[in-house]
């Protein structure tokens, strides 16, 4: 029996997922793990390093890595990558200057071997701000359609400090990843 199948089946018995969070600084990572666990998300500050939430959610506990977005982190979110079930990447849809950046990071993130097999929920947070950009526009800005036909991936719109459309990607994300991981319990 191989190291794989040992992880499998231990994440089946307890029916487990992790959860990786990246994005650009600023973009609301924390308050969207605090505002899904129900926390208060009056004050929140950057982080620097990572934050681990366990989450019940639906029939399943996720461990959700929270990583900071700073330029100067950025280059260690690779230390994160090993049994990733899901990634979230969140966009600042009202920050326009940093897009580019935004994508950037994102497309280099999707060529990481190790986070190949994961779901991808794109979280286009911050629509509750005037003038934030669309879903289609985000999508093409992020070059989305470019993306891996392989990969499992969905973008929401969402405000983090609404807590609107959080609840829509993150069951879509939970719904993908049990039908990938947890196929005989379907």
């Amino acid at each position: 029996m191989g190291l794989l199948s040992i992880i499998r089946k231990v994440k089946r018995k307890e029916k487990e997922m992790r959860i990786l969070m990246v994005g650009l600084d600023n973009s609301g990572k924390t308050t969207i793990v605090m505002r899904i666990n129900g926390e208060d998300t009056s004050s929140i500050s950057p982080t620097l390093g990572f934050n681990i939430k366990t989450i019940e959610y639906d029939r399943y506990v996720l461990n959700i890595w929270d990583v900071g977005g700073q330029k100067t982190i950025r280059s260690y979110w690779r230390n994160y990558f090993e049994q990733t079930d899901g990634l979230v990447w969140v966009v600042d849809s009202s920050d326009f200057r940093r897009l580019d950046d935004c994508r950037l990071e994102l497309h280099n993130l999707l060529k990481e071997e190790r986070l190949s097999g994961a779901s991808l929920l794109i979280l286009a947070n911050k629509q509750d701000i005037h003038g934030a950009l669309e879903l289609k526009d985000i999508a093409k800005v992020l070059n989305l359609d470019a993306m891996d036909e392989s990969r499992h991936w969905k973008i929401v719109g969402c405000s983090a400090y609404t807590g609107e459309g959080l609840l829509e990607g993150f069951d879509w994300l939970v719904q993908d990843i049990a039908s990938r991981i947890y196929v005989l319990d379907c």
